[in-house]
């Protein structure tokens, strides 16, 4: 079994308060800058999100971390909508933008690079995104991108 990151975790530890807000937790993204880390949380709904969306669930989960202290340390809380160049975090949000323009940037290189920029065509068994770089396909396990994102378009 796999270990959870600390941004997984972190979204676990959070998600029960960001669903009684009535938005979908997208993705939480967690980064350590010296003395002072930075949690940022993506929430989504199918109309969009609002201002007073984000603040509502900024209020919540600001007291589930003060009360649980999962982050040592000072940290920087930010909660907004995924945006155009939304990131992808799972295989299921992925499938979503099936026929859309991808960036990918791997965990380790494949064919001698580790970013990627194409159209994704299909999601293959076994997690296996397949995206169209420059007239051809190439195949790129689930498992090894280390950060996926829409292009705005």
């Amino acid at each position: 079994m796999a270990t959870l990151s600390k941004a997984e975790r972190l979204a676990e530890l959070i998600r029960p308060a960001v669903t009684a807000c009535h938005v979908d937790l997208w993705g939480v993204d967690f980064f350590q800058q010296g003395r002072r880390s930075v949690l940022r949380v993506f929430i989504d709904t199918e109309a969009g999100v609002t201002v007073d969306q984000c603040a509502q669930v900024s209020h919540q989960v600001s007291g589930i971390l003060d009360v649980e202290d999962p982050i040592a340390g000072e940290y920087v809380l930010e909660v907004s909508s995924p945006g155009w160049d939304r990131p992808l975090y799972t295989l299921e949000q992925c499938s979503r933008y099936i026929g859309s323009m991808v960036n990918l940037r791997l965990t380790l290189p494949l064919a001698g690079r580790r970013r990627f920029k194409g159209t994704l065509q299909r999601i293959d068994a076994g997690g296996v995104l397949v995206l169209r770089v420059d007239d051809q396909d190439v195949d790129v396990p689930f498992g090894h991108v280390d950060k996926a994102n829409l292009v705005a378009e």
